[in-house]
């Protein structure tokens, strides 16, 4: 997804005096007698925020924007935990923490660098999870003796002992990566886990313009792009059409990103018949039933992407299907669902995009000038 050239300073100028406005969350982590955990991990999930707390287990994470987040904790040895937050507030938030220790059990696999079951299953699972486009090309797991593969009844399996180290040559970003779960059935996929990112350090100027650049093609076109659209009632000025498919119609998730319906019985609909005004000024709610087509017009299939899909001829416009599987779900006017798995990928180019091609929350191509 390639940035076009587009006027969107005025239409998202609310939300960007919004954003500079930060509140500060400060508490303390404990496990289950009360005693301090220092180092535990506490961040803004998929964002730039973190820090780990101190001696006594206390933290403080200052300069977060008003919105939707989830807070995270992590810690080896214990059990992760988190709290979905909407801060409405620029104030001093406080929210504690007590975390149970985890019993880490290993799985049907030894994890040994000769072993060969273990590197195939290693690599089939950097390919779900890390995904095929060119940026997942140029990522790689750098503790990968930390993961743990089992299969139970059809079903793949991956656990870490630790937080997945990724570093990501493609966008430029190192991710601390928090997995709690991951699942590869015969027909989905899914898991569970949160990361934080990091920036890292260029070769030259020409790898930070190619960063750049790439960071930029990432997000337009992608569900946070879409969603600041319809927030911002922009969608045809940002190249989406959306169209309605009713809840009848006959739909295979496709894990791999393909086309996962044909364009029968399905009908254009406005921004307003999927999102509407929240009880407060700061919120929206997603609410449709059914399956949701998302269309971007200014940019087509990419050749990994046909060459993934097996399919020859025309490339089409980048479309993917979504679906409210726990029903209508909050958004905040930056973009930012409340539950981060309140909507579901069912195939097409947000299915396809996965960890390798992620960037951080706060990312925003029409703010990052004064870095280029």
């Amino acid at each position: 997804m390639k940035p076009f050239v587009i006027l969107i300073l005025l239409a998202f100028a609310s939300n960007l005096s919004q954003a500079q406005i930060s509140a500060t969350i400060t508490g303390t982590v404990t496990d289950s007698i009360g005693t301090p955990i220092a180092e535990a991990n506490v961040f803004i999930a998929s964002s730039m925020v973190g820090t780990t707390t101190n001696a006594n287990g206390e933290y403080r994470l200052s300069g977060i924007p008003l919105g939707t987040l989830r807070l995270v904790v992590s810690r080896i040895g214990y059990e992760p935990s988190y709290l979905d937050l909407f801060i409405r507030n620029a104030q001093v938030y406080t929210h504690n923490f007590q975390i149970k220790e985890k019993i880490y059990e290993l799985g049907e696999v030894t994890v040994a660098s000769d072993n060969r079951r273990w590197q195939r299953q290693l690599e089939r699972f950097t390919t779900i999870f890390i995904g095929e486009s060119p940026n997942a090309q140029q990522t790689v797991i750098m503790n990968p003796q930390s993961l743990d593969f089992s299969s139970q009844g059809g079903d793949f399996r991956a656990q870490a002992s630790e937080p997945l180290i990724i570093e990501n040559r493609g966008l430029g970003y190192k991710l601390t990566y928090f997995l709690n779960e991951f699942i590869a059935e015969p027909n989905s996929w899914r898991w569970d886990g949160e990361p934080l990112f990091e920036t890292l350090t260029p070769s030259s100027p020409e790898e930070a313009a190619q960063w750049n650049a790439r960071r930029d093609s990432a997000f337009y076109g992608s569900f946070r792009h879409f969603l600041l659209s319809v927030i911002n009632d922009q969608v045809e000025n940002q190249g989406f059409k959306i169209y309605s498919r009713p809840r009848s119609n006959q739909m295979v998730r496709d894990p791999r990103g393909g086309a996962s319906s044909s364009q029968d019985n399905r009908f254009p609909i406005k921004a307003s018949e999927i999102l509407q005004a929240g009880v407060n000024d700061d919120e929206r709610v997603l609410d449709f039933e059914g399956f949701v087509d998302i269309v971007y017009t200014l940019e087509v299939e990419s050749n990994a992407f046909l060459r993934l899909q097996r399919r020859s001829g025309r490339a089409r416009f980048q479309t993917s299907t979504i679906r409210l599987d726990r029903g209508p779900t909050l958004v905040d006017l930056k973009g930012d669902t409340l539950d981060p798995y309140g909507v579901t990928f069912y195939g097409g180019y947000f299915a396809y995009e996965r960890t390798g091609d992620q960037i951080p929350k706060e990312y925003r191509p029409w703010i990052q000038g004064d870095n280029f």
